[in-house]
């Protein structure tokens, strides 16, 4: 006679700190299994394989301070578990129990949470999922561009996504297209631009134009020609007035597209350009001789403005008048002298500047009308480079350095200002730009003496 299978095993009081993948194989009759008063801290996902009749399973008074994801799944008809006793961390890894418990047959007597410090004491049936803050996200290198660039541009034409490079060390605009199978960016044309800053890609009234500002040899306007299918320049940019350009911005007030130049020489203007039906002309002459660093267009409460900051004095406010179609000063951000790059962002319907500075710490500050509040300094030495964006939900900082980490922030609405979020490897990073390729979020770092990196945002589920 053949000894009938055993329905209950007790495993109490030994010494086991681990039961791995498939510790009950061969026992599928098996109805009760105790693992009780042992120092268990950690079982496999796989420990419970097999054990297709069990119907009362107890864990209690172990050391477990976790559970593997969907660890009671093969146990099809358990109708009674014991978890009392152990110290379970109530963190993300165990949010999956928090569900089971909610939608599960099973009868658990109350299980308590022994950490986090906001759960400790708190039954886990109690929890809602809401209280998990499970997900998070990371920057992780995606391609690397072997080559080193000061600007870089995101532009949509005839509906593919393209990226203007400006590369002082190649001598040329590079422009680069979105890959949508390969998901990459791949080569695409050049314009040969000997000692180039910046490449602005501006694409108006069906017409892709391009303006290549360089320190030396004066500054062009190349415009795509479809029936030759190559850039063609079509217009110099006034050299006595544009001397060192540094950065471009384009926009469009009231239906009319413009550019504007920051001028970072001592003889030079910073200067507004329209675009007419032959090309951009010169529009107004702004700020001269102020070595100008950079400029930022803002429009809040419909009133468009320009900001720019610059090397000799705090960045200035320019408001848009539309009786003389120019922009008129306004004032100036706060004290801060020494700004190499100011950019804006939105939080709910605050408007913030951030200031990056080289030298000293670098600000953000708040937009309140007629005066500047600073919320935020941060320590930037070597900073060249501040750039906000936002990814879906999320409002990030950038901050790029010379001599050390590029470091990521993520901002914070309760506390109103930037936490640290992650250490980016960038050398000498002169830009940062947020750019959605279809279901791909990147962030580009051009480097001026290093290869650019392309960074891809991802979400990470850490319940999962």
């Amino acid at each position: 006679l053949t000894s009938p299978p055993s329905l209950f095993s007790l495993l109490n009081s030994n010494k086991f700190t681990l039961i791995g993948d498939n510790a009950f194989a061969g026992l599928s009759h098996l109805q009760y299994l105790f693992i009780e008063n042992n120092d268990i801290q950690a079982l496999s996902k796989a420990t419970f394989r097999g054990l297709k009749s069990l119907t009362h399973l107890s864990l209690a008074n172990n050391n477990l301070q976790t559970l593997p994801r969907d660890l009671f799944k093969p146990l099809d008809i358990l109708s009674d578990l014991d978890l009392r006793g152990n110290t379970l961390a109530c963190d993300c890894k165990i949010k999956w129990l928090v569900e089971w418990l909610e939608s599960t047959n099973t009868t658990v007597p109350a299980t308590f949470c022994s950490s986090p410090g906001q759960f400790e004491g708190q039954r886990i049936r109690d929890l809602a999922l809401s209280d998990f803050q499970c997900i998070t996200t990371d920057f992780a290198v995606h391609q690397v561009l072997p080559f080193q660039a000061v600007s870089a541009e995101p532009f949509t034409y005839a509906s593919d996504l393209y990226v203007a490079l400006a590369q002082p060390s190649a001598s040329s605009c590079t422009i680069l297209k979105w890959d949508y199978v390969e998901r990459k960016l791949r080569d695409f044309d050049r314009i040969p631009a000997h000692s180039a800053v910046h490449c602005k890609p501006i694409v108006a009234q069906s017409q892709l134009y391009v303006v290549v500002a360089q320190l030396f040899g004066g500054s062009y306007i190349y415009r795509w020609d479809t029936a030759v299918d190559k850039f063609i320049k079509i217009q110099d940019i006034d050299s006595q007035k544009t001397r060192k350009p540094n950065d471009i911005e384009a926009f469009q007030i009231e239906g009319d597209w413009y550019f504007v130049i920051a001028d970072s020489s001592k003889a030079g203007s910073t200067s507004l350009y329209r675009l007419n039906q032959n090309g951009f002309y010169s529009h107004q002459a702004l700020h001269a001789w102020h070595r100008d660093t950079d400029v930022e267009y803002v429009e809040n409460d419909g009133k468009p403005r320009l900001i720019i900051s610059s090397s000799s004095q705090a960045p200035v406010v320019y408001q848009w008048n539309r009786a003389q179609k120019q922009f008129v000063p306004q004032g100036e951000v706060g004290d801060t002298l020494d700004v190499q790059m100011v950019k804006h962002f939105k939080a709910k319907r605050d408007q913030f500047l951030c200031l990056s500075r080289y030298i000293g710490d670098s600000k953000v500050v708040r937009w309140e009308g007629q005066r500047f509040l600073e919320v935020q300094t941060l320590p930037s030495r070597g900073s060249m480079v501040m750039q906000p964006f936002a990814v879906d939900q999320r409002q990030y900082l950038a901050l790029g350095s010379d001599f050390s980490f590029t470091h990521i922030y993520l901002w914070d609405e309760e506390k109103q200002k930037f936490v640290k979020f992650q250490e980016l490897s960038v050398q000498a990073p002169r830009a940062f730009r947020y750019v959605p390729a279809s279901d791909v979020q990147l962030l580009l770092a051009p480097s001026f003496k290093a290869n650019t990196l392309v960074y891809r945002h991802v979400v990470v589920d850490l319940s999962l």
